[in-house]
């Protein structure tokens, strides 16, 4: 016997008693950098020893925002209570690191690449954009509870979240390593890491990965990396420094933006976070709530238009544009 699926909460009816979800929903796949306690430990210049040598990325609460212009055929595919209410509400991890999600030099103000492109989306679809804290752990319960209508979180799609979420992407999901600038050989798989001490986010989707080479390296009879885990960001670049480990594995964004605010590391390696497989960085969504499509759409004018190249190129995410967005559901993964 099949139970019937229950009925969403409305913008009105907002309830969060009783919700719960899979663990696997919680689970690393893009997913959270190490969380910072404030700009400076995420990768502001407090975190820095040697003053950056790439292009300078504003972090200033006062940064000019960019901005997109509306598009009347893609607002016409919204779903009329979102349409009606002229807000779009979107989730925000309040935790991330940079250039993801994170406080203004003002410690104030919340900017950065996620929240960018969901204003720009607000903007094509003609809505005012409204932006809401949350934390990694919770994003899913007040998604589905209703207390906004889409989550920017650095969030990758996964068969699991499937289940419960539609997606409509507009990142790549990158993972590399931060080295010591000049340091030797080239950490980019199982092997390159035989013998290495590696720093990762402990129950992050990159600690899975390299657990998995390392059963890998055990199996041909070679010796697996040691992993470290760190409590702050902080410790685990002081560790990087002082040489105590080879290599630290992350998100690609958030290395990037450290990378370019530092003259004495540097990035190598790309790795898919989904791997083996592959996986998108996408806005999240109730499953059946009908904003995948317009969201999808709005994106796909802003790529054309080029606002959407804006927003990477200002957070030196270029490297993680795709050409085109698409809707990922259940049905449609």
């Amino acid at each position: 016997m099949t139970l019937p699926r229950p009925a969403r909460p409305t913008r009105r009816t907002v309830a969060a008693g009783g919700l719960l979800l899979p663990l696997g929903l919680l689970a690393a796949c893009s997913d959270p950098v190490p969380a910072a306690t404030g700009a400076a430990e995420g990768s502001g210049s407090d975190a820095s020893d040697g003053g950056g040598s790439g292009p300078a990325i504003d972090t200033s609460g006062t940064q000019e925002l960019i901005r997109a212009e509306a598009d009347e055929q893609v607002a016409a595919l919204l779903p009329t209570e979102i349409a009606e209410s002229g807000v779009l509400r979107v989730g925000i991890n309040g935790t991330s690191s940079a250039p993801l999600s994170f406080l203004a030099d003002d410690n104030q103000t919340y900017i950065g690449s996620e929240i960018d492109v969901a204003r720009i989306v607000a903007d094509k679809l003609g809505l005012e954009f409204e932006l809401k804290l949350t934390t990694w752990e919770n994003w899913p319960l007040k998604l589905e509870a209703g207390e906004f209508d889409a989550v920017h979180a650095n969030i990758g799609i996964n068969a699991e979240r499937l289940q419960k979420f539609d997606f409509a992407s507009y990142r790549a999901a990158y993972m590399s390593f931060l080295v010591k600038k000049g340091a030797e050989g080239w950490l980019e798989d199982a092997d390159s890491l035989s013998g290495k001490i590696i720093a990762v986010g402990a129950a992050t989707n990159q600690e899975r990965i390299l657990t998995d080479w390392n059963a890998e390296l055990e199996k041909a009879g070679k010796a697996p990396a040691e992993l470290k885990n760190y409590s702050t960001e902080a410790d685990t670049l002081l560790a990087l420094g002082s040489g105590r480990v080879d290599g630290y594995i992350a998100p690609f964004a958030s290395l990037s933006f450290i990378a370019s605010r530092r003259d004495d590391v540097e990035l190598q390696g790309r790795i898919n976070a989904g791997w083996p497989d592959e996986t998108l960085v996408a806005g999240t969504f109730p499953a059946g709530s009908g904003l995948a499509e317009p969201y999808a759409a709005a994106l796909n004018a802003l790529i054309a238009d080029g606002t959407y190249a804006q927003v990477l190129e200002r957070w030196q995410l270029t490297e993680e544009a795709l050409p085109e967005s698409r809707v990922h559901t259940k049905e449609n993964p």
